[in-house]
């Protein structure tokens, strides 16, 4: 598989660097070199681009700002951002970067977030496309699926999923085996659209629960475990539906 990458920087010797790179990098190829983010906006617009090694400190637009601009979805052109500056690692995270190279880097370490991005787009093209029916997930045919934990895709089975519980920008989602739980950047909201309906249940404004794991509840509350969960007000007609079904 062949990833066409360009490269945007406005400093020249960085941005020769970063081609030099992409060119000498078998699945990689560069369709264009841009010494700014507009100009590459338009470059975007006017091809197909898999993957964009973008820097952040630029005049007019910076790197955080294009890539908030830009179109959201799966197919949408990935990033990986190379850049002086480590503060601005929190933003590349929340704007989805696949990861965030920190100048000087040298050969070893691009290929290594070259090959991520390699990673991350035989990933994409093997998911299944099939439209899902109302109020399924389109995975829900899956037994699993992929969550951002920091710069990498992590594949979690959902038969280990016990809970997952929101935490404002995050989610922690909480495996059978596993004492410390897996954090992602991601809304409950989010991630609730993507678990088959069958099997999960949100609870709580905080809690998402896996119902087969459910080892007791009342009208009020669940337990997982050792963990209660409460029912909130506005889930108590949908949670007592299935409580029904078990009195």
């Amino acid at each position: 598989m062949i990833l066409d990458c360009i490269a945007v920087d406005d400093e020249p010797l960085a941005l020769g660097l970063v081609c030099k790179f992409i060119e000498q990098t078998p699945f990689l190829n560069l369709v264009g070199r841009h010494a700014g983010a507009v100009d590459a906006l338009k470059a975007i617009h006017s091809q197909k681009i898999d993957l964009i090694f973008l820097d952040i400190q630029m005049p007019d637009l910076n790197g955080i700002e294009l890539a908030r601009v830009l179109d959201k979805g799966a197919d949408k052109p990935r990033i990986i951002f190379t850049t002086a500056y480590n503060q601005f690692a929190l933003e590349g995270y929340k704007v989805d970067a696949l990861d965030y190279l920190l100048k000087p880097f040298n050969y070893e370490e691009f290929l290594r977030a070259a090959q991520k991005a390699l990673n991350y787009a035989e990933l994409i093209n093997k998911a299944p496309v099939a439209a899902a029916a109302p109020g399924e997930s389109e995975h829900a045919d899956d037994n699993y699926l992929f969550l951002k934990v920091e710069y990498q895709l992590v594949r979690i089975a959902l038969d280990d999923i016990l809970y997952i519980e929101g935490l404002k920008d995050y989610v922690k989602v909480h495996l059978k085996g596993i004492e410390k739980a897996t954090l992602s950047l991601t809304s409950l909201k989010a991630l609730e659209e993507k678990l088959p309906s069958k099997r999960f249940m949100r609870v709580h404004r905080s809690f998402i629960v896996s119902l087969d794991k459910i080892s007791s509840m009342t009208k009020n509350s669940l337990q997982i475990g050792k963990m209660n969960i409460p029912v909130g007000d506005q889930y108590k007609e949908a949670f007592g539906h299935f409580l029904n079904k078990w009195i």
